[in-house]
């Protein structure tokens, strides 16, 4: 999937926007430039999504963006939410795929959660143990 999310602009009387995610309600940000905003959208998506990753909860679906702006996710965090995703279709816990991986719990823990550095290579081995392949693709910018 691509944790690419559309997200509406409102202008303030005050200045400045107001970012509001239809599909992801907890995120809610704002700044005084299209450009901080966009900036303040992607980590307002991240820390929201982290809150469904922690609750254990499935990650809502992105609409189609339909003309307006949208928030995409860096590569290592998308990484992240597809473990989270590929662990609750299987159905393995923390516990079970630190198991299989040889690991501590708190270390599948800190693997999911998007708001810990982790490598790359690690939580590719860890979809790799749930059988799914990591994708990469460079696109214009």
């Amino acid at each position: 999937m691509r944790y690419a999310y559309p997200y509406e602009m409102e202008s303030q009387p005050e200045g400045g926007w107001t970012v509001t995610f239809p599909d992801v309600p907890e995120a809610i940000t704002q700044g005084d430039t299209e450009e901080e905003v966009a900036a303040m959208a992607e980590d307002a998506l991240v820390t929201a999504l982290s809150i469904y990753v922690e609750d254990g909860q499935p990650l809502p679906r992105p609409s189609a963006p339909d003309g307006r702006h949208v928030a995409e996710v860096p590569a290592l965090i998308a990484a992240k939410l597809a473990l989270h995703e590929a662990m609750l279709d299987a159905g393995v816990s923390n516990v079970v795929l630190a198991r299989r991986l040889g690991l501590e719990e708190k270390a599948v823990r800190r693997l999911r959660d998007p708001l810990h550095r982790s490598h790359i290579g690690s939580v590719e081995a860890a979809l790799r143990i749930l059988g799914r392949r990591l994708e990469i693709t460079a696109v214009a910018a």
